[in-house]
């Protein structure tokens, strides 16, 4: 199943794509935000673009697993994006995904305080792999 995940915050949307367990998500890069509207019809575009499956989308609870503000802008998306398409859509805590995805970019030799996008991007990317490690289990 080709799949899309998406890594939400504030000023960018990080995306990935893949779908087969056991190889890695490619990150897409970012969408900057605009509207609620405007960030969907940019996401089901490219989701047609790449005859997309499904999405996930990475939901950051608090340390203790609680849903504070972010997760609730988080559930938000999610319904919005249900309303706009059949395809199947996954909440999947991210968690550290944001740490990891920096610990990658240094790695790489990148430096993720300059790069903000890119670490939304690698970000995606975990949630993604994350999402299919669990769903093969």
């Amino acid at each position: 199943m080709r799949l899309l995940a998406l890594d939400l915050g504030n000023r960018r949307i990080g995306m990935a794509a893949g779908g087969v367990p056991g190889l890695p998500a490619v990150p897409l890069g970012y969408l900057e935000r605009a509207t609620l509207r405007q960030d969907l019809a940019r996401i089901m575009h490219l989701a047609r673009q790449r005859d997309i499956e499904g999405f996930v989308v990475g939901m950051p609870y608090h340390l203790s697993g609680d849903v504070g503000p972010q997760a609730k802008l988080a559930q938000g998306f999610v319904r919005a994006l249900r309303k706009h398409t059949d395809l199947p859509v996954y909440a999947v805590d991210e968690r550290f995904t944001s740490v990891e995805a920096e610990e990658l970019l240094r790695e790489s030799g990148r430096q993720p305080s300059r790069r903000r996008g890119d670490v939304d991007a690698a970000a995606a990317a975990l949630i993604l792999e994350r999402f299919l490690a669990t769903s093969s289990e």
